[in-house]
């Protein structure tokens, strides 16, 4: 909490509040946190301490000194904190502390400073508290220190150190030690071999030598006045001889420097001639170390001090050192002094002083050395000689005074020197010259022209910022630097009055001391002014004394012109009108009152603008304005005629500065109009039109301006001299008046016309109107029309601004009466072939600018009627192509010609201000509001902004009518606040803003109504500069057009915006989108029969415009139709071309953005899927063909429509809401799909579209698209683990097969199964009414869908084993035999998913098994097949009480099929057999006789082609063993007919023959029999394997059973 404060206030506010007995607590506390780390912590404890010091100073000084004798570990650091802030304490505190506190303080202090030999900061601050102490308690902290101060012991480096601060800080406390102490100290200079020892020796005696000096300085203040400089001479002397002699010539640079710091206040305290004898080596000495020291301060410092000190004693010896003196400083002085290094300014400081004590004892040798240098070669030694005779001008006054002369003469070659320091040099020179009286010798003048040379110094081209002492001076420096010295000599240097006035007067018509004007204006103001306090008349000019002074008309005619640019120059209007004032007097005696009154206005107005606020135009309409009360006031016609010849010889001084001559020819123009001398008039005008620089724009335009501004009072004279100028032979090539043309070339004679042109122009504009009109076609036309068929540049420009100017002048003379302009509709033809002739690549000249200007005032309606046979201009001459495809051109033409251009375009659109009229004016600019290249944008939408907002301005509604043309203007324009360049965004806004009000206007509203909505735009307009596209298209959305649209201009609003979806800007495309999707959110409701045109437009613009942000676009327009009319969208999407394209396909992702919409268009499209017949058969034409099945196109849609919704991912939460019946549905679809064909016409599309280019289309073929959906569907229904396992195992292509069917969706139901158990009840539910389904392939695909759940565990865990398995035995008389055998199969199935169930239902399943060996209507017997293989699954599980009463006939029943063809059914039916026979004990005999039935066969069948028989005879003989009630054949059966194990038949068959016919022998010839039957067998191994039997059942038969054999029947084989 403490360490957070500011700066220790915070905390110590609270802290001094505390009570007493708190302090020392305190102080420890924050004591303790100085072992922080943190500076700015450390720095708080400082502060808190020592505002705590402030109100306790002894409390808090006691408790540091406890805590550090306490803490006598603390480190340095630490400890350093706490002594400043003691020593803080001390200083603001001294006069409080009692001499208690005083003395624990120093006791303390000096023991920390010299606790350790070792320098530290913690004892620099240590001593510095004593140093603070001893300005009151000296005596008590000398005391304590000269204890550690004892003779012939060296002393702690701090003591000495301590002593020196004490005797700068406490000079009268301190000196009366110190002759004991440098009696101490004096041997111990020898016992110091350390470098920082001798260098705080050499430290000390400097500080003593100055505590010293300043005591003998001030003797009546000190304490003992008897104190002399013997009482130290010889103990200091003594010192120096250790210092020089020895510690000097130490190699160690620091130390020699101490040195020579300490020799230069020593040498005052010096016997004098001591000194006297030692400075032939001290000298030389001093001046020795500048080589050998880049540090040179010091080395000046103590020079100077000896100089000084030598002085006073008036040495002898600086004579004869004077010359290697001054060789050495002077080099120091032309070293620059770099202003980043304060040690080499105070260096120069140091060296001026040692010329300054030198040119006061040696002035003659001093100059003598320096002034030739004023002419050497080098720059630096020309500046450094400059700056040390500027110091000795001012420090050695009285030695200079007889010298002035020689030294103004030797500044003749500095001041025609052009190195920029070195007149910055010479101007402090000139400086000091003028404050000692030097200018005001012969040869002054001089100085003061080079003074003012250097104030009119032209500025650099490219200044660089740059301190005043930089190596690289400007000539912008010198000017400054000179500009300051003028102003301070003329305003505060008395003695400068009379030289400088009037003499400053002849620097102001020159016109190369233009650049100095402000500053001569400023110095003559005050020097006049200064006069005039003098007396009345002082202030007057002289001109008989003075006759090199410019004449009153020449001074009032120079201020005048330079004030037309007032800012220039330091803005020098202001001190040139200020000027003029003060001499009025001089000028004219009538001006007083009105200068009095006009000046200070003008003055003011140029103060209250700056150079950008101020017109131009304004400004020099005053000025003029002033001129003509000037001449009104003076009312003196010999005046006025010297006055206008004043100015015109003043014309030709002003070549390199147009701006002001051009005023001057309107100040021409303005005097003559005043003159009542006709002839002088002519004269001049004549005298103008010979002299004038016609090939400068600016003189034309001033020479122009000067016969216009005449004409006002002159226009017979000003027209008859023009009319003059035209037939003269500057035209007519002939000799003539104006035969001083003759040798002009054509170019110049084009100039010429060109200022003839503009003169004609002028004078229409300026003249007076009801003078002016009448002479406009008779004799200004007449002569202008001759110069149109020219290609000169500058001619046309001229004839363009002169058509202009009479345009205007007709326009605005119109109350005059009426006026007819016959020529007007040729003026504008002709403006407009100057315009087509322009280049259209680029923009270089103001033609168009200035032809359109011109035509605005050609084409403005007049209130004047159109004469009878007359014709207006067409304004379709006027289309404004050309300047809309100009890349963008300088930006002041650009601008011009773009303003032009808006009001030429206002013109036209006044003519028809009517909603056809606009329309017929965009009609022309819409193809550059859209155009792809952003200048022809921004123009378009800039000069629209500006005619929508006239238009508005104009309008006046009498009755309410439609603004028909809203809705496709608006949407000209609302994209366009989403371009990609910020002031066609902002333009356009402005547009729509405009449009919204004219159609409320029509609509009836005032034009100065606010509508809250519409004015909601110019917030908008805030948005629309930021670059953020998402802001932008934000703000489109927030536009309000939507609302403001007319319900009947709604549907004709969306296809404009349509129409900019294809907007070369993607930003405006993508705002047209926006607002299209804002159109029909707000308003859609109402268009549902306009919902199939639009869906068709939707899908045109796709099909049209190949990019994303459309495609999103759309996608969102066709959302927003949909969830207001879903049937019909659904129903105009489902009428689209199969297959769907792309942008179909596009269209439909489209639904599934929103869940509750997509689940209900979901649901239409099931309906759709549902609703039709999947297919309709179709007879083949040829005689016996078979027929096709050919599906449907509904259906056939909507499945494809439901993959496009389906597979968008954002469906996702669609399909999970609705995934049965999805499910379902699309599997009965597939189902009905298997071998369904393509009409013929979709067949043909669909080789069309996999032939095309492009990526492959997906299948249009019934069966495969209804695949791929239901794929989509489980992908999207978040089954994904579903789809991989069906597509794995190729279960796909087996749904696609009519054959194999069943045995993918045997493999889909499996997945189902395994990894969507949860969706299976409602599957199940959905499902289970299609089992009698009237087509027989649904029946099919849910059995089998029916059949392998049942193998699977999950429809006992959901609950739904009984229901399927009762709805699938329902199945078993179905009239498919597919599903028949399916049912079976999934009945068996029960045995593997839920074998816990089969003892419950065990008889039923065992009857269903029974019934299906004996289905009558089995001709390929594939249901008995499958019985026989459910029942050998089943018989593991069932109850033997089930099974017994039908043992016997299952197994007569399954007998016959051991022999069958088929090896499935052999295989079947003896696995069925094996497993029977664990069920033979409680029928033993009866089953016993089963086993012997059929042992011939199964021993026979172990020679079976097919390996699955062999296996299933091996399993059942292994079965069977047991029951045969012999041990031997049990054995040989379990031990030879492993299942895998190889077996040797023939020896087999002979050891089951021997048990045979050991245990049965009376079997024999049943046996034989049943080997007969097998030797027809079609199988040749088991037609051999019957006689090898039959052998060895002979083979080992008793003789007693031999009479069984039948030999004839055996050997027949019969």
């Amino acid at each position: 909490m403490i360490l957070g404060a500011e700066p220790g206030e915070g905390v110590c506010s609270v802290l001094v509040e505390s009570n007493h007995k708190g302090w020392w607590r305190l102080a420890t506390t924050l004591m303790d946190a100085t072992t922080d780390k943190d500076p700015l912590v450390q720095e708080q404890i400082y502060n808190a301490l020592c505002y705590l010091g402030e109100s306790e100073p002894e409390e808090i000084l006691h408790s540091c000194d406890e805590y550090l004798r306490q803490h006598d570990k603390l480190a340095y650091p630490h400890r350093v904190i706490i002594l400043k802030a003691m020593e803080t304490v001390v200083k603001n505190n001294i006069a409080l502390l009692d001499k208690s506190t005083a003395k624990v303080v120093i006791f303390l202090a000096s023991n920390e400073m010299t606790k350790s030999k070792v320098i530290r900061d913690w004892q620099q601050a240590a001593s510095s508290v004593l140093v603070a102490v001893g300005q009151r308690f000296i005596n008590k902290v000398m005391e304590e220190v000269l204890t550690k101060f004892q003779p012939g012991i060296l002393p702690h480096y701090f003591v000495l150190q301590t002593f020196a601060n004490l005797s700068v800080s406490n000079v009268f406390g301190m000196v009366p030690f110190l002759n004991s102490i440098l009696g101490t100290m004096l041997p111990m200079l020898g016992m110091a071999k350390q470098d920082h020892m001798k260098s705080v020796f050499c430290y000390a005696l400097q500080h003593f030598s100055e505590s010293i000096q300043e005591y003998l300085a001030n003797l009546d203040k000190a304490p003992d006045p008897t104190v002399r400089k013997d009482t130290f001479s010889n103990e200091i002397f003594s010192a120096y001889e250790v210092l020089f002699n020895s510690w000097l010539q130490h190699r160690e640079a620091k130390l020699r420097l101490a040195v020579v710091e300490a020799i230069g206040p020593m040498s005052h305290l010096m016997p004098g001639e001591k000194l006297e004898e030692q400075l032939p080596k001290l000298i030389p000495g001093i001046l020795a170390l500048y080589k050998k020291h880049t540090e040179a301060f010091y080395i000046s410092k103590s020079l100077c001090q000896i100089l000084e000190a030598s002085v006073n004693i008036g040495s002898r010896s600086l004579d004869v050192q004077l010359d290697s003196l001054l060789g050495t400083l002077h080099p120091q002085i032309c070293a620059p002094a770099d202003p980043s290094v304060p040690l080499t300014v105070k260096n120069h400081t140091e060296v001026l002083r040692c010329f300054t004590v030198l040119a006061c004892s040696f002035p003659d040798r001093v100059l003598a050395f320096l002034l030739p240098k004023l002419e050497s070669s080098n720059e630096r030694t020309r500046v450094g000689t400059l700056l040390i005779m500027r110091q000795i001008i001012n420090s050695a006054p009285s030695q200079m005074e007889i010298k002035k002369p020689f030294i103004l003469s030797s500044m003749k070659l500095p001041l025609q020197d052009s190195n920029n320091k070195v007149k910055r040099a010479v101007v402090q020179v000139v400086s000091a010259m003028a404050h000692h009286g030097y200018l005001e010798q012969p040869g002054g003048e001089a100085m003061v022209e080079f003074l003012v040379r250097q104030c009119a110094l032209a500025s650099d081209l490219h200044p660089k910022k740059q301190p005043p002492d930089a190596e690289d001076l400007t000539s912008d420096s010198v000017q400054s630097i000179s500009i300051n010295t003028l102003f301070l000599l003329s305003t505060t240097v008395d003695r400068m009055n009379n030289v400088l006035w009037p003499y400053l007067l002849e620097f102001v018509t020159p016109i190369q001391f233009t650049n100095a004007l402000t500053p001569l204006c400023r110095s003559l103001m005050y020097l006049a002014m200064k006069k005039e306090e003098e007396g009345e008349n002082a202030s007057l000019i002289r001109y008989d004394v003075n006759a090199n002074l410019p004449s009153p008309y020449a001074l009032t005619t120079r201020l005048l012109v330079v004030s037309s640019q007032p800012h220039a120059g330091a803005c020098r209007g202001v001190a040139a009108l200020r000027l003029l004032h003060v001499l009025h007097g001089s000028v004219h005696p009538s001006l007083a009152p009105l200068w009095s009154k006009r000046v200070p206005l003008l003055v003011e107005h140029i103060e209250e603008n700056t150079e950008q606020s101020l017109s131009q135009k304004e400004w020099e309409e005053k000025l003029l304005l002033f001129l003509q009360e000037t001449l009104a006031a003076v009312a003196d016609s010999a005046w006025i005629g010297h006055f206008v010849m004043e100015m015109c010889r003043q014309l030709s001084s002003y070549n390199g500065f147009p701006m002001e001559k051009n005023f001057l020819y309107k100040c021409i123009g303005t005097t003559l109009g005043a003159c009542s001398s006709k002839d002088l008039v002519q004269k001049q005008l004549q005298e103008l039109l010979e002299t004038a620089r016609y090939h400068e724009e600016a003189e034309r335009e001033g020479l122009a301006s000067c016969f216009g501004i005449c004409a006002i009072n002159h226009l017979e004279e000003t027209l008859a001299k023009l009319e003059e100028f035209v037939r003269s032979d500057v035209f007519k090539k002939s000799v003539g008046l104006f035969s001083i043309f003759k040798d002009r070339s054509d170019n110049e004679v084009e100039k010429i016309k060109s200022t003839l042109i503009l003169c004609y122009g002028y004078v229409a504009i300026y003249a007076p109107k009801e003078l002016v009109l009448s002479r406009i076609e008779a004799d200004i036309l007449k002569n202008i029309f001759q110069y149109f068929n020219t290609k000169d540049l500058t001619l046309k420009l001229c004839l363009i601004r002169s058509i202009c100017m009479i345009s205007q002048a007709i326009c605005n003379g119109g109350k005059c009466g009426d006026f007819s302009f016959s020529r007007k509709a040729e003026l504008v033809a002709q403006m407009v072939e100057f315009m087509k002739a322009e280049p259209q690549d680029t923009m270089r000249t103001p033609i168009r600018q200035r032809a359109m200007i011109t035509c605005t005032y050609l084409v403005y309606p007049s209130s004047a009627p159109i004469p009878a046979g007359m014709t207006e201009p067409d304004p379709s001459l006027l289309h404004p192509v050309g300047l809309m495809v100009l890349p963008h051109g300088g930006c002041v033409l650009y601008g011009d010609t773009m303003s032009a251009l808006k009001d030429l375009l206002k013109s036209l659109l006044q003519r028809n201000l009517t909603p056809h009229g606009l329309q017929d004016m965009f009609a022309h600019l819409g193809p550059w509001i859209k155009s792809s290249k952003d200048h022809e944008r921004q123009r378009a939408v800039e000069v629209s902004a500006a005619l929508l907002d006239f238009y508005l301005s104009k309008l006046n509604v009498s009755t309410v009518i439609p603004f028909y043309n809203l809705s496709v203007l608006v949407a000209l324009f609302s994209p366009r606040c989403s371009d990609a360049v910020a002031s066609v965004r902002l333009h356009a806004v402005d547009c729509v803003y405009c449009l919204l009000y004219i159609q409320l206007c029509y609509e009836g509203f005032a034009r100065d109504h606010r509508d809250e909505m519409v004015e909601g735009l110019k917030v908008l307009k805030k948005g629309l500069e930021e670059p953020d596209f998402t802001v932008l298209f934000h703000t489109c959305n927030n536009m309000v057009v939507g609302k403001r649209v007319p319900p009947d201009q709604l549907m004709s609003l969306l296809l404009a915006l349509f129409e900019g979806l294809v907007d070369p800007d993607r930003n405006c495309s993508r705002a047209a989108t926006v607002m299209i999707n804002s159109l029909l959110k707000e308003r859609g409701a109402v268009l549902q029969e306009k919902v199939p045109d639009i869906m068709s437009i939707i899908h045109s613009k796709l099909e049209e415009v190949d990019e994303e942000h459309i495609r999103k676009a759309a996608q969102q327009t066709v959302y927003i139709l949909a969830s207001q009319h879903k049937s019909v969208v659904v129903s105009s999407l489902l009428g689209s071309a199969l297959p769907f394209d792309s942008h179909t396909c596009t269209m439909w992702r489209s639904l599934a953005t929103e869940p509750t919409l997509t689940s209900e268009i979901l649901e239409q499209l099931l309906e759709k899927v549902n609703r039709d017949v999947p297919y309709k058969e179709s007879k083949g034409f040829l005689l016996g063909s078979s027929s096709e099945r050919i599906a449907t196109p509904l259906p056939l849609a909507a499945t494809c429509a439901l993959y496009e919704i389906m597979s968008a991912p954002e469906a996702g939460p669609a399909v999970l809401g609705l995934y049965a019946p999805l499910f379902v549905t699309l599997l009965l679809r597939l189902s009905c799909t298997v071998g369904v064909q393509l009409p013929k016409n979709l067949q043909s599309r669909e080789r069309r579209s996999s032939s095309s280019q492009g990526p492959a289309p997906r299948s249009l073929h019934p069966c495969s698209s209804a695949v791929q959906t239901l794929k989509a569907m489980l992908v999207r229904g978040g089954s994904e683990e579903v789809a991989r396992a069906v597509d794995s195992a190729g279960a796909w292509d087996l749904m696609a097969s009519p054959e194999r069917h069943h045995e993918g969706i045997t493999v889909l139901a499996g997945a189902m199964a395994r990894h969507a158990g949860p969706r299976l009840p409602l599957i199940v539910k959905n499902l289970i009414p299609t089992l009698s389904s009237v087509f027989d392939s649904q029946r099919i695909t849910t059995t089998a869908f029916f059949a392998e759940l049942l193998n699977s565990n999950v429809v006992n865990d959901l609950l739904l084993l009984e229901t399927v398995m009762d709805n699938m035995t329902g199945r078993q008389k179905d009239p498919c035999t597919l599903v028949r055998m399916l049912v079976l199969r999934g009945l068996g199935n029960v045995a593997s998913g839920s074998p816990d169930k089969v003892r419950k239902h065990g008889a039923k399943l065992l009857a269903s098994m029974v019934n299906g060996m004996d289905d009558k209507d089995d001709p390929h017997n594939l249901v008995a097949l499958e019985a026989m293989s459910s029942l050998s699954k089943l018989l593991d599980h069932v109850e033997e009480r089930d099974i017994q009463s039908m043992l016997l006939h299952i197994a007569i029943r399954i007998r016959p099929f051991f022999d069958s063809e088929q090896p499935e059914l052999r295989h079947s039916s003896i696995v069925l057999f094996g497993h029977l026979s664990r069920f033979s004990h409680s029928h033993c005999e009866v089953f016993f006789e089963q086993i012997l039935n059929g042992l011939v066969t199964l021993l026979l069948h172990l020679q079976d082609p097919s390996p699955e028989v062999v296996n299933a005879c091996k399993f059942a003989l292994r079965m069977c063993g047991p029951s045969m009630g012999c041990e031997g054949l049990r054995d040989m059966f379990l031990n030879h007919l492993r299942e895998g194990r190889s077996l040797h038949y023939g020896e087999f068959i002979n050891n089951v023959c021997k048990h045979l016919m050991q245990s049965y022998p009376e079997m024999l010839n049943r046996l034989i029999l049943t080997n007969l039957f097998y030797f027809k067998s079609n199988w040749v191994d088991i037609r051999a394997a019957a006689p090898m039997f039959i052998g060895f059942l002979v083979l080992h038969v008793d003789e007693d059973h031999c009479q069984q054999v039948d030999l004839d029947q055996l050997i027949s084989g019969e």
